[in-house]
Formats: C-alpha cells, structure tokens, sequence
C-alpha cells in the first residue's frame, strides 16, 4: 500500500526487526525517505549498514508529531504500524512477554514504559487487575484471575504467572480456545505499556501530518486495537459536521480521507502456513484525499 509513493517521507512506526522498512526500500525509489520509531533500544541492532535513507529513532510512535516537529519534518507521504510485540521480543525469554517460557515479570517494550509487569501483578489492588485483564485482555475469567493472582503473592516470574492463571479457570475451558493464559499477558502487556493510549496518539499525529495522497496503514493483531482503528478511521472519513438526527447533510463539508479497505485485509492460508503468528492479524488502509 505505501510502495506507490515516489518521493517524501514514510514513516515505520514500529521498526522492530526491520522486515518492513527492508521491504520499503526494495520498493520504493531513492527519493523516498525512511523515518524508523522503535521504544525499544535493541532494535537498533537490525539497521543495514546500506541504509542510508533510514532515520532511526528510538523513542514511541505515540511522539510522533513532536519528533517530526524536532526535525523540522511539517508532512509525511505514508505511514505504517504494525502494532503489539515484535517476534524477536516474544522469542527472548528474558523480556518477559512469553507465556512458552519462563521469564521474569518485565514486558516492557522500552524504557519508557510505564510500568513492569512485576509492579502490575505485585501491587495493583484486585480490582485494578480484574478491571485491566477483563478489558484489555477480554478475559471472561478476569474477576477469579485476579483474586488468585493477589492470593498468591509474590510472583516471581511467568511461569509462576502461567500456573497461577491456569488455576483460575475451569479445566473444561482451558482445553478450548488457546492457550490459558494468553488474554491475561496480552492485558498485562498492554497495560505494562500504555499500547491504546500510545495507539490513539501515534495514529492522531500520523493522520494530522498526512500530505493528500498519503496513506496510513494499521496491521492489529487483537479486536481492542483493531475495534479502536476501525472508528478512528471511519470518524476521519466521514467529514460531516450536521447533527445526528438531520434527515441530510446541510454543511457540505467534503470528508479529509477515504477508507480504502471496507473490510480489513487478511492473511491467505499460505501466508499463515509460512508465519503462523500472522494468523489474527488484520490490516487497515486509509488515505487522504483534501488538504
């Protein structure tokens, strides 16, 4: 979607192991410049030598529209994220993200998070964590999870998260549906790291700097973000300022952007088959029509 822009910049959002940025270079011309985001410092380490067209910056996509104001960038040509962990962050036991492996309690994507997974399962009350694994996890479990996370208090690592949320819920359940405790480490991460509100930020400033011509691209991987996209996109596209109960538009405001994909685009058997963590992944496009 973003490889028929000739010229400006493109944003990657969400560097990580470098994959997209490596694709857009293949695809688009020398006039095109690369702005590369990633809170995580070790993604650095996958930038080619060759690229010299790639800015790398190691701050969140939620900055966005103050780092393009720190350099002196006013528009971008395309935009790109590919939201939640990254594969090589999932595939190091150490960062915590795991629910495979043993770890410690971290999930942090960065340094900037705003808090370690240790703190949330350690300290928040049992009402903050019901609240937190019910709705960003959509945990139907959420309320037993979380008295029997308090009850067992210290965890030390996620293992001993794994055991505890698998106790929580019926033996019946746990042998449909996945992986047990999925919902409840996908909530902890995303609370670990404000992953909405860096969301509703990045996707704002991305839009706001949008040049006409331009796209955004969102790639989701859970309904909360894909749920979140969807509305911020349709509110963007619709343009129209009448109240709601006026039979027919009356302030003839021309909408700023066009969805270009009515339904999300998602991956074919074959593409799962070759990456099987592509499976929920859901792809959205929007592109901006007016100034």
């Amino acid at each position: 979607m973003l490889n028929k822009m000739t010229q400006g910049i493109l944003v990657d959002a969400t560097f990580g192991g470098g994959g997209h940025t490596a694709r857009l270079i293949e695809a688009t011309p020398t006039s095109v410049q690369i702005l590369a985001f990633d809170r995580d410092s070790d993604a650095a380490a996958n930038l080619a030598p060759e690229w010299d067209r790639v800015d790398f910056v190691q701050r969140s996509f939620g900055e966005i529209e103050d780092i393009l104001d720190e350099k002196s960038i006013k528009e971008i040509s395309g935009a790109l994220f590919d939201l939640g962990v990254s594969s090589h962050q999932l595939d190091e036991a150490e960062r915590g993200f795991s629910y495979q492996c043993s770890g410690p309690l971290d999930m942090r994507m960065g340094p900037d998070a705003p808090f370690s997974a240790e703190e949330i399962v350690n300290e928040w009350s049992e009402a903050e964590l019901s609240q937190t694994i019910h709705m960003y996890g959509e945990e139907r479990f959420a309320k037993r999870i979380a008295q029997t996370i308090v009850q067992a208090r210290p965890l030390t690592d996620t293992a001993m998260l794994v055991d505890i949320v698998k106790s929580a819920i019926p033996a019946a359940t746990r042998r449909t549906g996945g992986h047990p405790a999925r919902r409840t480490f996908q909530a902890i991460r995303i609370a670990a790291n404000d992953e909405l509100g860096e969301l509703e930020r990045g996707l704002d400033g991305a839009l706001a700097r949008l040049t006409p011509g331009g796209r955004c691209v969102v790639i989701s991987y859970h309904s909360l973000e894909d749920r979140y996209v969807k509305r911020r996109f349709a509110a963007s596209a619709f343009g129209c300022d009448c109240p709601p109960d006026l039979p027919v538009c009356a302030c003839g405001k021309t909408p700023e952007f066009e969805i270009l994909t009515r339904k999300p685009i998602v991956p074919s058997d074959a593409e799962i088959e070759r990456n099987p963590r592509s499976r929920s992944a859901k792809m959205r496009v929007i592109k901006k029509v007016a100034a």
